[in-house]
């Protein structure tokens, strides 16, 4: 079971992580992007802190959908819609929820990561967050099928989600600004898929206190 407090004190965590990652996203960002991953996301999550106290009373689902908007507004690039996307269908998923069962949990990231998809339509391969999400959610469904509950089930995703970021590396771009450099994305390990990794292990740590 995962309780609302857990979903605040998960938001908070990403926002302290993204701070602390912020010139390492940049550098990876540099390399294959724009260089300013790190920047927009610690932005966006800086004004989630501040957005927080002020949601924390809601539901899960209400919170999230904030949280949505909040980067939407807030983060330029590529990643402000994606992100906002990932918050908002998550929360709509949770809509009206006060605490997330195990099924609740998968259904609540599940949406996050298809509204992902959906509005970025990456495929896996493509090398992007979709190449950490996809194997953290097959992952996180297994771990909940074999009885691990949310907390072993979200270790075994966020282990498939570091996999997944570094399965990157190899992988010639498809999508996105990087798609731009063909052959010369090789060798570059995703900022996307690592962030999105970082917000998964998060996840996790809130879990775990």
């Amino acid at each position: 079971m995962v309780t609302k407090e857990q979903i605040v004190r998960w938001l908070e965590l990403t926002a302290d992580v993204l701070a602390e990652n912020k010139d390492y996203l940049t550098q990876l960002d540099a390399a294959i992007g724009d260089a300013d991953h790190g920047t927009n996301m610690d932005r966006g999550f800086r004004k989630v802190a501040e957005k927080l106290p002020t949601v924390a009373d809601k539901d899960v689902g209400n919170i999230l959908k904030t949280v949505g908007m909040t980067l939407i507004s807030s983060v330029g690039g590529a990643s402000g819609p994606l992100y906002g996307t990932f918050f908002q269908r998550g929360g709509m998923a949770a809509d009206a929820k006060e605490e997330l069962s195990d099924e609740d949990l998968i259904v609540m990231l599940q949406g996050a990561v298809d509204g992902v998809q959906a509005r970025g339509r990456a495929q896996p391969g493509d090398k992007t967050m979709i190449d950490a999400l996809l194997p953290a959610m097959a992952a996180l469904k297994a771990g909940v099928a074999d009885g691990k509950g949310s907390l072993g089930a979200m270790e075994d995703a966020v282990a498939a989600a570091e996999q997944g970021m570094k399965d990157t590396i190899p992988l010639q771009a498809r999508k996105g600004r990087a798609s731009y450099l063909g052959e010369r994305s090789i060798g570059h390990q995703d900022p996307g898929a690592t962030s999105s990794h970082l917000i998964l292990n998060a996840l996790l740590t809130a879990l775990k206190e």
